[in-house]
């Protein structure tokens, strides 16, 4: 059994081609990012040189997924980053980003905990069940991100009496339904 705590290692061949050191046998970029959506962090280098890769082969996926149609980042955000590359050292734009996928982690996790307090369905036959299935929706539409990116902190609002949370949770989870949807077409 893997340790799962360390980095699979991944090694870059001469001919370009990809080797998953713990299963001994090559791999895809799409195997790459199914290794990192199921929460594993991986490290890519190059086998002659030792170079990391690491950051080029990310961006790649990244790319290829944009260019497929599945458009996570909206061209004003891509225009902003680009906007970053200033060659200012003290960028605030890595820290910022990393801060913002902590939250939306965050927001995950307590958005799943605060149905389950106000959801009177938590108490029938099969909610468990339910409640893993929305759990793998979230982690699915949000490309399984895991590890540590940052400062933490919360994109969920805080419970009020008002009652509008469970209408917001009704709203997000549509919108997320919707983005299902499309990503199926």
């Amino acid at each position: 059994m893997a340790e799962t705590d360390k980095p699979l290692l991944i090694k870059r061949y001469a001919s370009r081609r990809l080797y998953n050191t713990e299963t001994s046998d090559y791999v895809t970029l799409e195997d790459i990012a199914g290794f990192i959506r199921a929460g594993r962090e991986v490290q890519i280098v190059d086998l002659k040189s030792g170079d990391d890769l690491t950051r080029q082969y990310l961006l790649q996926i990244i790319a290829e997924h944009e260019s497929r149609g599945d458009n996570v980042l909206p061209t004003n955000v891509l225009t902003d980053l680009v906007r970053s590359y200033t060659g200012q050292v003290g960028s605030v734009v890595p820290q910022f980003l990393a801060a913002s996928f902590e939250m939306l982690r965050d927001g995950q996790s307590k958005m799943m905990e605060n149905m389950e307090k106000m959801n009177p369905m938590s108490t029938m036959p099969g909610y468990e069940a339910m409640k893993a299935q929305q759990e793998m929706f979230l982690k699915a539409m949000t490309g399984g991100m895991s590890g540590s990116w940052g400062a933490p902190g919360s994109a969920t609002p805080e419970p009020s009496d008002s009652g509008d949370d469970l209408n917001d949770i009704k709203r997000e989870l549509a919108e997320l339904q919707a983005k299902l949807a499309r990503m199926g077409k």
